[in-house]
């Protein structure tokens, strides 16, 4: 445990369970990606507005210049409070609705990523009713797999997202006859939570493939929306606090193959998140088991549901104590036997109101809250409000 890194004082009067956003190692972060992006002409990083909507935190975000990549009316509605331009806005998404289409029509948003040809004769159809054009990508699912959690992969054909590449050019030859869409670019995502550079490097290959077989048709694309994916090391927030950006763009600046005045954008969220954020909770109770010790805490699954929706792993840390190691299962308060943040966890001895960091909780951690048992949302806090 890193001493200091946490205002455990501050904390004391403060309910728990809560977020804390660290706000530096934020900016830090984005100054990271702002670096290695402004290395290659036409990259363009939209946040994904779903790894995390803390109104602050989104403030940060837009204050760094990226722009904002949604998945419903809800997500544009909150990135535009937030102060993102609706020229930054990208949405997708495989069911949106009318109104949020015509929410994105109304706010002039910079595209719609297309995921069918229903949405696409939809989106034209409340284009027409409003007399604008609405500027479309489509989203094509490339069949390359990922190497990550089966949950968050979403680039294989079997999987709900994206238009299959074998209906692709027929997709765009049927846009091209409508009079209120202009087809603009491809959208691809492979997944989540990947740190294996060499899915992405599967990833440009087959745009590379597709793109040739798009020009033998004269099919040019302006934009090419790679999605995001990069993930975070979950096991050493303390030392690894920031994504490998540097090889992550590289990646696709060598083998991606950009024709000239293309724009190639990114949708990145968990990278960007992930390591500022930590729920922070309270002991209630160390009980003695038969054979282990749990250490109950006020915090469960209805705070921070990705262990028990993914079997996700976060560093737990007793940030009030220096006493030597124990085992603890380290559980929460709900009635379900899934509501378990770790099982035999090494972690400073506890005792009744340590207060504990569940670490790497920036992304899809607050966002995913719900009040299963009637309980009360859990606040999130910036580091300057503290």
């Amino acid at each position: 445990m890193i001493k200091g890194k946490f205002p455990i004082d501050k904390f004391q009067k403060i309910p728990t369970p809560f977020y804390y956003y660290d706000t530096d190692l934020l900016r830090e972060t984005l100054r990271a990606i702002n670096k290695e992006t402004e290395k290659h002409e036409g990259y363009i990083v939209h946040y994904a507005v779903k790894a995390n909507a803390n109104p602050k935190v989104l403030n940060v975000i837009c204050q760094a210049g990226l722009g904002a990549d949604c998945v419903s009316g809800g997500e544009i509605e909150a990135a535009i409070k937030a102060g993102f331009p609706a020229n930054k806005i990208v949405y997708a998404g495989v069911g949106k609705s009318d109104w949020e289409i015509n929410l994105g029509l109304d706010k002039d948003i910079f595209c719609f990523n297309v995921e069918s040809i229903p949405e696409l004769e939809i989106i034209n159809e409340l284009a027409e009713k409003k007399g604008k054009i609405a500027q479309v990508c489509f989203r094509i699912n490339p069949n390359v797999g990922a190497h990550t959690h089966a949950n968050i992969t979403t680039g294989l054909a079997e999987n709900k997202f994206g238009i299959a590449m074998g209906d692709m050019e027929r997709v765009i030859e049927e846009a091209s006859t409508m009079k209120n869409v202009k087809f603009i670019g491809l959208h691809f995502h492979i997944g989540s939570q990947i740190l294996d550079m060499g899915d992405f490097e599967a990833l440009c290959n087959r745009i590379n493939d597709l793109q040739k077989q798009l020009e033998s048709h004269r099919i040019v694309v302006e934009n090419i929306n790679v999605g995001g994916g990069l993930g975070v090391s979950y096991g050493h927030p303390n030392h690894l606090q920031i994504p490998d950006f540097k090889d992550y763009f590289d990646t696709y600046a060598r083998k991606l193959k950009l024709r000239p005045g293309q724009k190639l954008h990114f949708e990145l969220g968990r990278a960007v998140v992930a390591q500022c954020g930590s729920l922070i909770t309270r002991v209630l109770y160390v009980k003695e088991g038969v054979c282990k010790q749990f250490a109950i805490v006020d915090a469960g699954m209805t705070d921070l549901i990705r262990p028990a929706l993914y079997n996700a792993y976060h560093r737990i840390e007793n940030i009030c104590s220096d006493e030597p190691e124990e085992a603890y299962d380290v559980v929460g308060p709900i009635c379900e036997s899934s509501d378990v943040f770790g099982k035999a966890i090494d972690i400073n001895k506890c005792h009744r109101g340590d207060l504990l960091a569940l670490r790497s909780a920036g992304a899809y951690g607050e966002i995913m809250a719900s009040q299963y048992n009637c309980r009360k949302l859990p606040i999130g806090y910036i580091k300057e409000e503290i």
